[in-house]
């Protein structure tokens, strides 16, 4: 199976763009799973005033990852009413959809990384307080460390937590991703906008 990690994005976009990001991700999620496609959250934003995606980052592995893809990389359009501005005249919203490299495990020496198991915090019912299910992971030669507690699965979160590890330690930190989104939106935004791949309307953001 091939792995590929993609980011969902609102480009900086108002607080609409962070609600289609975050129905547009509920879509996303839903074919991957018609696919037979395994996916997980390596890193997700929220906003602040309405608690919406404003971006995701998700490892995806699976068979035929490039066929999938081919409509949903690249600009995506929602046509709707703000959900927010109940008079605002614009009814079309972008948000993007973009590949990211994936981390060079080979270039990390695996044994400068250890892993410290702990308890999640947060919903998740009784289990996520009485199972060490959290996985933090630490570059011993840096410091830098990690945590995932996504998953009730400690295998699962140990996963997420290497991946999450590896793209922070090649360079990957929210500040430097909003910088490197940010080029590759003001690159394709004047075409793409006319070119959308995917079009989703109205509040149950059908096709």
């Amino acid at each position: 199976m091939r792995k590929k990690i993609i980011q969902l994005t609102s480009g900086r976009g108002p607080a609409e763009c962070n609600f289609v990001v975050t129905n547009v991700f509920k879509k996303f999620s839903e074919a991957c799973t018609k696919s037979e496609i395994k996916f997980d959250i390596i890193e997700r934003e929220m906003d602040k005033d309405f608690h919406q995606l404003s971006s995701v980052i998700i490892e995806l592995e699976g068979n035929d990852l490039n066929t999938f893809l081919k409509t949903w990389l690249g600009a995506i359009l929602w046509i709707g009413k703000s959900p927010y501005r109940k008079f605002h005249q614009r009814k079309n919203w972008f948000i993007g959809c973009f590949e990211l490299e994936i981390p060079k495990e080979n270039s990390i020496n695996p044994n400068e990384i250890i892993y410290q198991t702990m308890r999640s915090s947060g919903n998740g019912g009784q289990n996520v307080n009485k199972v060490n299910s959290a996985v933090r992971a630490i570059h011993q030669p840096s410091g830098i460390s990690v945590v995932s507690m996504d998953s009730r699965s400690q295998h699962q979160n140990k996963k997420i937590a290497t991946t999450r590890l590896l793209l922070k330690l090649q360079g990957f930190e929210t500040n430097k991703l909003k910088d490197l989104v940010q080029k590759k939106w003001n690159n394709q935004t004047s075409i793409a906008r006319g070119n959308p791949v995917k079009i989703f309307r109205g509040d149950k953001f059908s096709e």
